[in-house]
């Protein structure tokens, strides 16, 4: 869930960048959604592989710099961040996507009338786009949230036994374990009964507060 945050700005940036006119700009497009359409297991693997302490491409590129990188997936302090930032590149090209879409929506007139009134690019920013790309925003929140309560390939290829100290345990996870690796299938049943209330609750939450917030702005 932390890198939810992480990955809308970042998308919002990218589309941003993306939004501009420049060569090459489909070929760029095209590498930022690559992982998006790629399986999620090949993904996991190659991250894996990135992520060993001994040889991965992570602490190569640490040591061109002089930092001693750690043993990322076994250990309890770095695993939890290196999922995260392998999630955050999964699904950025999807965000930017989305993003993308939407700043190209809004009316060149808002942006015409902003600069005449002396607003500088960021005042822009704040005042046009970010509202504009409200109701992606939402979208993503919505779906980042109902997929981070989902995760499971990730963490059963990346750390099998969930991580040093179950340090990278999910919720789904440990309903698989608890089902097919201790055939405990009521209890699991019930964590999953559990799990699926939870996220209808908070979802109907998040479509209260936005609807609460979209009345207030009218």
């Amino acid at each position: 869930m932390i890198g939810i945050p992480i990955g809308l700005v970042l998308s919002l940036l990218l589309a941003l960048a993306m939004n501009r006119k420049m060569r090459g700009l489909t070929v760029f497009r095209t590498l930022y959604y690559i992982p998006v359409v790629s399986s999620l297991a090949a993904i996991a693997i190659m991250w894996q592989w990135a992520y060993n302490g001994d040889f991965g491409l992570v602490n190569q590129a640490l040591d061109l710099i002089g930092i001693e990188g750690p043993n990322w997936l076994q250990n309890t302090a770095t695993v939890k961040p290196a999922i995260i930032i392998m999630s955050i590149w999964k699904g950025l090209g999807y965000s930017m996507l989305l993003y993308l879409a939407a700043i190209q929506s809004v009316p060149a007139s808002l942006y015409e009338a902003a600069s005449l009134d002396g607003a500088n690019a960021f005042q822009k920013f704040r005042a046009i786009t970010v509202p504009m790309v409200k109701p992606v925003t939402f979208f993503l929140v919505v779906t980042s949230i109902i997929g981070g309560a989902q995760v499971f390939i990730e963490v059963n290829i990346m750390t099998p036994e969930g991580g040093p100290e179950f340090s990278s345990a999910t919720i789904v996870w440990y309903i698989w374990r608890q089902a097919f690796n201790y055939s405990e299938m009521g209890y699991a049943s019930a964590m999953a009964i559990t799990l699926g209330l939870l996220v209808f609750i908070v979802t109907a939450i998040q479509f209260k507060m936005n609807a609460r917030n979209n009345f207030s702005v009218e």
